[in-house]
């Protein structure tokens, strides 16, 4: 009879481990899909100010058409990404080239006088930072994730109901690459 109690004991504790670990895990993977609709929300506000730039900056560089189109193109790829994995690559090629856009405004300095010119830099400069601790908080959550669905014996269970990893927001190989700066 006390044997009976003891294998009962010991399965009512492997179920709550289970059911514990497993709630544990659905609140991780939750965070990570929140933490990725923030970034999403921020990189919506900045495909919603690109237009608006590259319209202010078409008025006064009309000979820099491949540029403004290459924004545009990578923007819209930026917009129709459907999943996590090629947002982040669609994000990394719009990020390259609002930098190329952003290099030849320097060509004009009456467009660097615009003050609506001057709004839209500022508005896409703080979207920027905020993408920035988006990816950062985004990412916190992926390791935090990602080290419950390893980590033993918390991997066990996350195998038994197929908690798959994340990818982590990661820089582009042009991000990594040291700006060349010359006087």
């Amino acid at each position: 009879m006390i044997a009976l109690w003891i294998i009962l004991g010991i399965v009512v504790f492997i179920l709550i481990y289970v059911i514990s670990t497993y709630n544990k895990l659905v609140t991780l993977r939750n965070r990570v899909k929140d933490q990725w609709s923030q970034i999403d929300v921020v990189l919506k506000r900045r495909a919603d100010l690109i237009p608006n730039l590259v319209e202010t900056v078409k008025g006064y560089a009309t000979h820099e058409k491949e540029t403004l189109d290459a924004v545009i193109s990578a923007r819209n790829k930026a917009v129709s990404a459907t999943t996590p994995e090629s947002s982040i690559e669609a994000n990394g090629e719009l990020s390259q080239a609002l930098g190329r856009l952003l290099a030849i405004t320097e060509s004009y300095p009456e467009l660097k006088a615009n003050t609506n010119f001057m709004d839209l830099q500022n508005q896409l400069k703080d979207t920027e930072d905020k993408i920035t601790y988006s990816r950062q908080f985004y990412n916190d959550s992926v390791l935090k994730y990602q080290n419950g669905i390893e980590r033993f014996p918390s991997n066990i269970i996350a195998g038994m109901f197929g908690f798959k990893p994340y990818q982590f927001f990661e820089a582009d190989e042009q991000d990594r690459k040291v700006p060349e700066v010359k006087f």
